[in-house]
């Protein structure tokens, strides 16, 4: 049975702060199967989560000094919330990775400790009524394991309360972050070769910077206040975001003197461009639904569609005409 350490290398800390950057992302991941940490007999807990390291380290990082099983399902390097709503880390899985991992003959008892946010894939009865194995949710923090364990399996009401605080959103925007880089360079260069082509060098590049502002706006600033812009809407969030950035671009960049036609494209593009990226940040919080997300999405990307494509046709239409 393969045994794993509970203390984290310095490639173990790497690896997580590459994973945070975007850097080899969706293959940072660890074989399914089942793992001992410690010395764990027949009696000892199941504990359950998914072969995306970073959660399979945390959960193992929290497990010191302690004898269990660690049962990793096969989520294809996705974390347990996303993995349980894609169905990865659900009910089939686990009951194909129970058989496969020969958790039966590991352990003398029939029950699985599995993470609240895994609930939703999983639907507990249909794994008693196919392996036998009942299943308890024991926290939504893996940092909360000990604890757990130690209150004889009971679930607190901290345990089930899940927090968002402006760390917890901040760890997640260098990722956004680097995922908007490319796409990004390209829509930049774009920008200032059209903007040179029409106006000038100097124009071209004050538009790549509005757009650079506009891309922040959203993909960073948002997320870290978002408690605090006003609306529900991420979409909202993000045009109110870019709101501020636009204005503020143009009281410091000389916009007084650009053409009625300009400004009014800006101040319709910037907040679209915002708005954009704070909509993408839906998937990484959990302020969120699928259901609402979906609705948001369905009234929000036309709309900022229409945005940027008026913004484009003042600018045509401020040039020729």
């Amino acid at each position: 049975m393969p045994q794993v350490a509970t203390t984290l290398a310095f490639a173990d800390r790497l690896g997580a702060w590459k994973a945070r950057w975007g850097i080899g992302r969706l293959n940072y991941l660890v074989p399914p199967g089942l793992y001992a940490v410690g010395a764990p007999t027949p009696d000892a807990p199941v504990l359950v989560t998914a072969n995306y390291k970073m959660s399979y380290d945390i959960v193992r990082s929290s497990l010191t000094g302690r004898n269990v099983w660690l049962l990793v399902l096969e989520t294809y390097g996705i974390n347990v919330w996303c993995a349980a709503g894609k169905g990865t880390f659900g009910t089939e899985e686990l009951v194909r990775r129970i058989g496969i991992s020969g958790l039966a003959g590991a352990v003398m008892h029939r029950r699985l400790i599995l993470p609240i946010l895994g609930a939703p894939g999983v639907a507990a009865h249909e794994v008693k009524k196919q392996t036998g194995f009942t299943i308890r949710y024991a926290a939504i923090r893996a940092g909360d394991l000990p604890a757990y364990l130690d209150n004889g399996m009971v679930t607190t009401p901290a345990m089930q309360e899940l927090t968002f605080t402006l760390r917890e959103r901040s760890v997640l925007i260098p990722v956004e972050l680097v995922q908007a880089l490319k796409p990004t360079a390209l829509t930049a260069a774009v920008l200032f070769i059209a903007g040179a082509a029409l106006k000038g060098p100097a124009d071209g590049l004050t538009t790549v910077y509005a757009y650079l502002g506009a891309v922040v706006a959203g993909a960073a600033i948002a997320p870290l206040l978002l408690p605090w812009i006003p609306g529900r809407s991420f979409a909202v969030k993000g045009a109110v975001t870019g709101l501020t950035w636009i204005t503020a671009f143009y009281l410091l960049a000389g916009g007084q003197g650009w053409s009625v036609p300009a400004t009014a494209a800006a101040f319709l593009s910037i907040p679209a461009v915002s708005a954009f990226y704070a909509l993408n940040f839906t998937g990484c919080t959990n302020y969120t639904s699928r259901s609402g997300v979906k609705k948001e999405m369905r009234i929000a990307l036309p709309t900022m569609g229409c945005a940027v494509i008026f913004s484009a046709l003042m600018v045509l239409a401020g040039r020729f005409l």
